[in-house]
């Protein structure tokens, strides 16, 4: 039986259980910090981001968060914003915002689960895997535009493009 079928035969099972399977299964860090939230470490090439999955029974919602640290400097704020906007154009399955405050970049996701739907464990795979590299492509970018003093539009330019099919 695989990963899912184990999963998904046992009736009423909560999406953190499911999200807490995958991240042993894939031996990544991980703090089960309530009955509903996860947080976990996951490498990326760039650097190690921070997970945070949340269940929201009242919205009946599997919310991720991914973020990374980011201190750009003064003055790099109006830029900071183009590059988000240019962004978040470029992608269908999350978006980017800056907390200042925390001094994260952060991509957010939000998947619907109404009517008493189960997400599948491919679906919170695919939702994690988007978000890591989500944050990859853009990371290089995001660095440019705080610290070489390049525009929106020339780090895009870095930007690492989705491949399609096989080498």
């Amino acid at each position: 039986m695989s990963l899912s079928e184990d999963l998904l035969a046992v009736e009423d099972v909560h999406p953190i259980d499911i999200v807490e399977t995958l991240a042993e299964h894939h031996d990544w860090e991980f703090d089960r910090v309530t009955d509903d939230q996860i947080a976990m470490a996951v490498e990326g090439q760039w650097r190690t981001y921070s997970l945070t999955l949340a269940w929201s029974g009242a919205e009946q919602t599997l919310r991720l968060i991914c973020t990374f640290e980011m201190e750009p400097p003064p003055g790099r704020d109006a830029a900071l914003f183009d590059l988000l906007n240019r962004c978040n154009d470029m992608v269908w399955t999350g978006a980017f915002t800056w907390w200042a405050e925390q001094k994260l970049m952060v991509w957010r996701y939000g998947l619907p689960l109404d009517g008493g739907q189960i997400a599948a464990p491919e679906q919170i795979t695919r939702l994690i895997r988007n978000a890591v590299q989500g944050c990859e492509r853009f990371y290089p970018a995001f660095q440019m535009v705080a610290w070489a003093g390049q525009d929106a539009g020339q780090a895009l330019q870095v930007a690492i493009a989705e491949a399609y099919g096989r080498a």
